[in-house]
């Protein structure tokens, strides 16, 4: 079971998502005591993922104290492509990036992902990330794929689209678009073509 620990400064918006968390059977909610500091609660309850909705709150003043969190961090904000773009210093705290209109399905397929050590970017935050930063030299090592990620690379080589593979690995369609997301970062693609062109490249899938 995936514990979930839900941050948000407005009322309304922690009841939307601990309402969205409570109902799901995969999740279970997880609530600190009234007046406990983030990091406090994190390092008290020990959730697996932190659901954070900054609602226009500075992403450090939000996060301060979860520097050390061994959670899942995943933020909610009304642009998400500003996040890893302008707060590079967060980087590597973050796990997930939504907008704070994302649906439950894709909301709770992040926390999913981001439990199992994924990270669950939306794919306007990763184009943005991608646009600011420089590709990767050709003498880099390329990020080794999990093995999870060879099997999706495998299955765009064979042309399925996100629904197919969710069913045939019996996963949500959104937990396959992360994969996918997570392989075309790794091996620097733009596409999903151009990621099974590369795949083949390196040997990692073979049609």
């Amino acid at each position: 079971m995936i514990t979930v620990l839900v941050a948000a400064r407005r009322a309304a918006a922690r009841a939307r998502l601990e309402a969205l968390v409570a109902g799901s059977r995969a999740v279970r909610l997880m609530v600190g005591p009234p007046g406990m500091a983030l990091g406090e609660q994190v390092r008290t309850l020990r959730p697996d993922v932190v659901l954070v909705d900054l609602d226009g709150e500075r992403i450090d003043t939000a996060l301060h104290g979860l520097r050390s969190a061994r959670a899942g961090v995943i933020v909610l904000d009304d642009d998400p492509r500003r996040i890893l773009v302008d707060e590079p210093a967060v980087r590597g705290l973050l796990r997930g990036v939504l907008p704070r209109d994302a649906g439950a399905g894709e909301i709770l397929a992040a926390v999913e992902a981001v439990a199992a050590g994924l990270v669950a970017l939306h794919p306007e935050a990763l184009d943005a990330l991608r646009r600011r930063e420089p590709a990767p030299a050709a003498s880099d090592p390329a990020q080794p794929l999990t093995a999870r990620e060879l099997e999706v690379l495998g299955m765009l080589a064979e042309g399925l689209g996100n629904k197919a593979i969710a069913s045939r690995l019996g996963i949500s369609s959104h937990t396959a678009k992360f994969h996918v997301a997570a392989i075309m970062g790794k091996l620097g693609a733009g596409s999903r073509t151009e990621a099974v062109a590369l795949g083949l490249r390196r040997g990692l899938v073979a049609i």
